[in-house]
């Protein structure tokens, strides 16, 4: 008996570790890919808009303890809010246009241009973690798409900027988009909140969608190897069972 309970629980340590490692495979290449986004990335034109940027910390040896968000000049907003994120501060910069801007039958001289959010002691996130950052903006200009450029600053001094445009970027910039279609992201958050935005308007079926996306295969996996983890367990104890 004690050599079939050695064997089982050998047979059960085996079933998780391969359960475990599988999943740590899956999670593996989800970290590498993780970049700052922004969602909802599509607004109406006249709209007020609440978006929420979302900063992954990339780094295992330093913490994220500073982010800004560039906010447009040649198509600003004229009303710029936050919503408070506790072990944060947050500083709204406001400077004068290069040239007036016409808004809504009003003139704008002067617009909230940059968002900075910097952690007090004890707050900035560490390697595996995420920070979300939301704010309202309004109205949103009618315009195609609007680049919103985000640097993140880590404690040990490195400054990452995710400036750069295109699908293939490697830094991209967070976009959202008003009247332009929203090309093919490689974003996960971007495509789950699309599929689920078709899925809440009663569009067309997310499977295309969830089956493309790299978090969705990833539960697929993981849902997989639970599975046979499951079947390893009963087969352990149906023998034991059987012996008794």
């Amino acid at each position: 008996m004690k050599k079939r309970t050695i064997l089982s629980t050998s047979v059960l340590s085996s079933a998780v570790a391969v359960g475990a490692g599988a999943i740590l495979a899956i999670a593996a290449p989800l970290s590498a890919n993780a970049h700052v986004s922004v969602t909802p990335y599509t607004a109406e034109p006249g709209s007020y808009a609440l978006i929420t940027f979302t900063i992954p910390n990339e780094s295992a040896t330093a913490t994220t303890d500073k982010v800004e968000v560039d906010l447009p000049t040649e198509t600003p907003f004229a009303s710029v809010s936050y919503v408070p994120v506790a072990g944060w501060d947050v500083e709204l910069v406001t400077e004068t246009l290069p040239k007036p801007v016409k808004v809504h039958g009003g003139e704008v001289t002067e617009a909230v241009t940059k968002v900075i959010w910097t952690a007090q002691p004890g707050h900035a996130i560490e390697d595996g973690q995420l920070l979300l950052l939301s704010v309202s903006v309004g109205p949103v200009p009618d315009t195609g798409q609007i680049l919103l450029p985000a640097t993140q600053t880590y404690s040990d001094g490195k400054v990452v900027k995710w400036n750069e445009k295109g699908a293939d970027a490697e830094m991209p910039a967070p976009v959202l988009y008003v009247t332009d279609t929203p090309v093919a992201s490689h974003d996960a958050d971007a495509e789950v909140t699309a599929a689920t935005e078709k899925e809440a308007h009663g569009g067309a079926s997310t499977t295309a969608s969830a089956a493309s996306d790299p978090i969705a295969r990833g539960l697929g996996i993981s849902g997989l190897v639970v599975g046979a983890v499951g079947i390893v367990l009963a087969v352990v104890f149906s023998r034991r069972k059987a012996a008794n």
